[in-house]
């Protein structure tokens, strides 16, 4: 039976801990021999992510129990936290980063029970120096008795008292309490390394580095050197890219050249580069993007396979995983009903590995059959916990912004087969800024999502411009203009979807988390299009993020590019700013924010709450212990989730049925 219920009020089988409990999917894939590994998120044991593995043909199994937290800091925002090499006898051997104390650990998962090689053994010692000493990256080389990575080591108490550089580790636990036993690959004059990658040979070795002020996506360069025996690098060279040139991996092909994926061309595209004189010949000149923003290191979107093909991420907009043929340029895609593939890729013969999703599912584990072109999920695979009838059914919309140029959005309409609203009642919606801001929303099944949509409230996810997926040009709209494009570009949605009779004009919402955070609370100020926002661990004041300790270093000459450099615009920090505007707010908010957060400190959050006492704008500030840039913790999500839903209902005049009531206050 379908009841006729107002927008917003319509009881939904999505529940907030049902939507807590699948944050996430599965991450960082790799193989050893036959087996496939990954890490997995768990929500439901304080956030932890699980390393799980799946022997041929076999089930998957949980490879460490809690306490252990597959996960680094590296450049706070973590990067592959893990290796595995098969071994003819005693199955493989495995390293890992522990995230409670950063250290790198190795151990043998097949080892007989009670044997110390089967229980983890830290390979790297503890610093009590700033924020210690923190590996991602690892690359196993067994045959030499080490694992090469990433080393980031504070040197100082302050956030960017640091240096990175790549490593050699040794495998006998030598290291475990000497930092001295670590050899140093490199010289730390590069400020950011990732990508150790060395030659099928071994005579030679890959990596990419970039320095302050640049980002990764604005500027990198793919570095080449020698090996000796001793495992020593020296010719150092660059041989790919350059301030204006973003490098975002970079892999040896079986003939000793390097396979790169550079935006040369205004779109990240895959070259083949000789690593001696840095000649480069483009394989697939598309106007398509063949790899991402390195937001994290380890990310990998493209990977060559022992043909001589190249299993790779594509497209524009959403990204497809294909297989190419360098020598004829011609690309065959994926079939199945996967249309987004996460920047996680795993080959071994003519196996290639991914994480995949689709509007009508969450992301799993996909494995490819190169001969046969069969793909199939084989982990963490999608189950529908609650009828499909409740998913949304998703549309990619391209709208216009101001000056005629194109704003990407994808919406997610109101869904529910037991509702349907009053005749001639609009729905609202909540246009929601993706975080980066640098990065973009793609268009998959999220039950965060249906737990609005299913509610009767519709979704609005903005690729404003400064987003991924659509060109360098499409990117730079917001140098120098965060707070401005992507406000407008928001706004230009919101009010299309109020124009063409979508949503209800009088009931928009603005969401946003980090950088989306600071577009929420920056686009309450600037227009009178919303009725209300939720704001999630939000940049709010850019004069202090941009200090010396107002974030962590990876972001902390972001505001260069965004803004401009401070010396030459010093006004436009303070103009810009969302605490400094904080008297514009006249509309709800709810604020969250983790008490642990690095990036985007809870101070900023608390002076925007003093800026606004005594004003009588209604709102609430929620604040977690032990949670930081991102909220993982199964009992925070239900949380945040519940007080933003009840922030809508009393906002847009319904009540949503089954959550606790949020107070909010005026003083």
């Amino acid at each position: 039976m379908v009841s006729t219920v107002p927008y917003g009020a319509w009881q939904s089988p999505v529940g907030a801990e049902l939507a807590a409990s699948h944050g996430g999917g599965p991450d960082f894939v790799g193989m050893a021999g036959d087996e496939l590994w990954w890490v997995s998120p768990r929500p439901a044991e304080e956030g932890r992510f699980a390393l799980v593995r799946r022997r041929a043909g076999g089930p998957e199994e949980t490879v460490l129990p809690a306490p252990w937290n597959v996960r680094n800091r590296v450049m706070e925002y973590g990067g592959l936290p893990w290796a595995a090499a098969a071994r003819e006898t005693g199955g493989p051997l495995v390293v890992f980063t522990h995230f409670g104390d950063q250290r790198l650990y190795a151990f043998e998962p097949d080892a007989p029970a009670g044997s110390a090689r089967r229980d983890p053994r830290p390979l790297t010692p503890v610093s009590s120096v700033g924020g210690g000493l923190r590996w991602a990256d690892p690359v196993l080389l067994p045959d030499r008795g080490e694992v090469w990575c990433v080393l980031e080591e504070f040197t100082g108490g302050g956030p960017c008292d640091v240096r990175r550089l790549l490593v050699a580790v040794p495998l006998d636990g030598s290291a475990a309490r000497d930092r001295g036993a670590v050899r140093e690959l490199t010289d730390g004059r590069s400020r950011f390394v990732t990508g150790p990658r060395l030659s099928p040979d071994g005579r030679q070795a890959a990596w990419i580095a970039w320095d302050h002020p640049r980002m990764p996506w604005e500027g990198t360069e793919l570095k080449a050197a020698h090996v000796s025996e001793g495992g020593r690098l020296s010719g150092v060279r660059s041989v790919l890219g350059g301030p204006e040139e973003s490098v975002a991996q970079a892999e040896w092909a079986a003939d000793g050249s390097l396979l790169a994926a550079s935006d040369r061309s205004g779109w990240w595209n895959l070259y083949r580069v000789d690593p001696v004189t840095g000649e480069s010949t483009a394989l697939c000149r598309r106007e398509e993007e063949f790899a991402g923003p390195l937001w994290r290191v380890g990310q990998r979107w493209f990977a060559p396979l022992p043909g001589g093909l190249i299993a790779t991420v594509h497209g524009r907009g959403a990204a497809v995983l294909g297989i190419l043929d360098p020598a004829s340029g011609e690309i065959a895609d994926v079939a199945g009903p996967w249309t987004e593939w996460a920047p996680t890729l795993a080959v071994s013969g003519t196996r290639a590995v991914g994480v995949a999703a689709s509007p009508r599912s969450t992301y799993e584990v996909v494995e490819l059959d190169v001969c046969t072109g069969r793909a199939r999920p084989v982990g963490a695979r999608h189950a529908d916990r609650v009828d499909p009838a409740h998913y949304p059914e998703p549309l990619v919309r391209t709208f216009a912004g101001p000056g005629g140029r194109e704003v990407h959005a994808n919406l997610y309409p109101p869904r529910n087969p037991g509702h349907v609203a009053p005749e001639g009642e609009l729905p609202p919606y909540v246009v929601m800024a993706h975080g980066g801001p640098t990065a973009r929303s793609p268009l998959v099944l999220d039950l965060v999502t249906v737990f609005f949509t299913s509610r009767g409230i519709g979704v609005a996810e903005v690729n404003y411009g400064g987003s991924t997926g659509y060109g360098r040009a499409y990117r730079e709209r917001l140098r120098g203009q965060w707070g401005v494009v992507d406000v407008e570009d928001c706004a230009a949605v919101a009010a299309a979807l109020a124009a063409e009779g979508i949503a209800d004009p009088a009931r928009i919402a603005v969401r946003g988390g980090s950088a989306g955070g600071w577009t929420a609370v920056a686009s309450l100020a600037a227009t009178s299009l919303y009725a209300c926002g939720t704001v999630l661990y939000p940049v709010l004041d850019l004069e202090t993020w941009a200090a010396e300790d107002g974030t962590h270093d990876f972001e902390s000459r972001y505001l260069d590019w965004l803004i401009g450099p401070r010396d030459e615009v010093p006004g436009l920090y303070a103009e810009r700013s969302p605490l400094r505007r904080a008297d514009r707010i006249a509309t709800p908010f709810l604020l969250l924010q983790g008490l642990s957060d690095p990036v985007c400190p809870a101070a900023q959050s608390e002076r925007l709450l003093a800026a606004m006492a005594g004003r009588g704008v209604p709102h609430t500030y929620l604040a977690f212990e032990g949670e930081g840039h991102g909220f993982r913790r199964v009992g925070t999500i239900v949380r945040a989730l519940e007080a933003e839903l009840s922030l809508y209902a009393q906002t847009f005049g319904v009540t949503a049925p089954g959550v606790p009531a949020l107070e909010l206050v005026t003083t």
